[in-house]
């Protein structure tokens, strides 16, 4: 970048807050209480993220007589959950693309599962009336290089012989920017029902409301530190106190299991967003963005957008940034050279907002598994069960993977278990200097092939036969 695209591009960012837009609410609830002493319970839930407030909710609602815990080591929905891009998707494969190309077999089902699961979401907003800005609008994908459109059409047609373009449309050039109106646009697929929009830490915050309201007792500000068979349940150390319980529900996702050795299954993945100033309506005309749809383009390296409920602009993407060794470290939630990166994207793609300026910048945690999509599993002689792997689109999985978890501990056989997603693992990940050495490489490999009309070099082709295709 040119020092002064740099100054243009990063004068923009000079009031941005680095923290969560959505986090940095004044309806943001307070506290519950550590847990101090001993206590006991059917069901314990540790971490109150999507993962684990859906859990204690279903539990609740499956059998209102289950004594159910939660435990959440900070505030509910501080991490991911309340960090996200807000787009609550109905697939449950990362993708329809990955889901085909892992699972094809059973695509169909998945598929049905998956938009179930997201009219369950939407009936439950609207049963515990939840405020967080839920909005069925769908999202584009867009092409912004004309590989890509190509690949859109591909994908297009493989959907269409699955019988799964319903409810999907094409649209070329002219017909994308009556939608979204970008110089840099040059058609896209819109998946017109399956994604909805929302304000994720409010959906988080209701979330808990409602598990408080159904008899859930939250202790916040208590980790769990150690997980143990105690005779015939299991016993959960925290700072303070201790949980006895039958059963244990692991929604830790990026954060390392209790289960020790499901570690090697997820490594952290460091994901960034800015967030526009409120636009005036002169602005919004001028991109024309009729329809208030999920954007993201089609790069491997690829931007994510929409518009909140006062029509601010979330931009996020493009860097994911692996730390080496794994940590997840709060000094890793700031990362100013990817804020003047996406900063400059931002106005790349859409010249005609010169001037506006961001009022928030941050970063989060995501954890990613080699297939890009949750694996679920049980320990302890099944009285431990755990779900983790969600790759940055657990907004709509998570609560699938609440009803997978609950499923296990049942041990009952259902139509979620059946599958083969539930049934079996991804690869787990190398060791250091291994895993830091194979991402640069992935991702230098993915920039090589953004450039090159989307060709893949051998890394990259190695890793699609090993199962382990990535995208940022």
């Amino acid at each position: 970048m040119a020092p002064g695209a740099m100054t243009r591009f990063t004068e923009s960012l000079a009031d941005a807050k680095p923290v969560s837009f959505w986090l940095d609410d004044p309806g943001r609830p307070a506290p519950e209480p550590a847990l101090t002493g001993d206590e006991r319970c059917d069901l314990l839930v540790v971490g109150g993220g999507y993962s684990g407030l859906w859990t204690a909710l279903i539990a609740k609602e499956r059998d209102p007589r289950r004594d159910v815990v939660l435990v959440e080591g900070r505030e509910a929905g501080w991490a991911a959950s309340g960090r996200n891009g807000g787009f609550c998707a109905a697939s449950l494969t990362h993708g329809i693309a990955n889901g085909l190309s892992r699972w094809p077999g059973e695509i169909e089902k998945l598929e049905e599962l998956g938009a179930r699961n997201l009219d369950e979401i939407e009936a439950a907003v609207k049963r515990y009336s939840i405020d967080c800005d839920f909005e069925r609008t769908g999202e584009i994908d867009v092409a912004t290089e004309p590989h890509q459109m190509a690949e859109l059409r591909e994908m297009y047609a493989e959907m269409a012989e699955h019988g799964l373009a319903d409810g999907s449309e094409l649209l070329d050039a002219d017909a994308l920017r009556e939608h979204v109106d970008s110089p840099t646009f040059l058609g896209g697929l819109w998946d017109r029902e399956g994604v909805a929009m929302l304000h994720p830490a409010k959906l988080a915050w209701g979330l808990k409301r409602a598990c408080l309201e159904q008899g859930v007792r939250i202790y916040e500000h208590t980790p769990a530190l150690e997980l143990a068979a105690a005779g015939a349940g299991m016993a959960i150390r925290t700072p303070y106190g201790r949980v006895l319980t039958r059963h244990v529900a692991l929604a830790t996702n990026v954060f390392p299991s209790l289960v020790k050795r499901l570690r090697p299954y997820t490594v952290p993945v460091y994901d960034y967003a800015l967030m526009t100033e409120p636009l005036t309506a002169e602005q919004l005309a001028a991109i024309g963005w009729q329809n208030r749809q999920g954007l993201g383009d089609s790069a491997n390296q690829f931007h994510y957008f929409r518009l909140s409920a006062d029509n601010r602009i979330l931009w996020g993407g493009y860097d994911a940034i692996y730390p080496f060794g794994g940590k997840v470290r709060a000094e890793y939630d700031d990362r100013p050279e990817t804020y003047a990166k996406l900063a400059e994207h931002f106005f790349t793609c859409f010249p005609q907002l010169a001037g506006v300026r961001f009022t928030h910048a941050w970063g989060g945690a995501i954890d990613t598994c080699s297939r890009f999509s949750a694996f679920f599993g049980t320990a302890h002689k099944g009285r431990v069960a755990y779900a983790a792997g969600y790759t940055g689109l657990g907004v709509g999985a998570s609560r699938f993977g609440a009803d997978v978890m609950l499923d296990l501990l049942s041990g009952e056989r259902t139509e979620r278990t059946d599958l083969e997603m539930v049934r079996t693992k991804p690869l787990p990940f190398p060791p250091e200097p291994f895993a830091w050495t194979g991402v640069a490489l992935t991702k230098w490999s993915l920039a090589r092939s953004d450039a090159n009309g989307g060709r893949r070099n051998l890394w990259l082709k190695t890793m699609d036969k090993l199962g382990l295709g990535f995208d940022s």
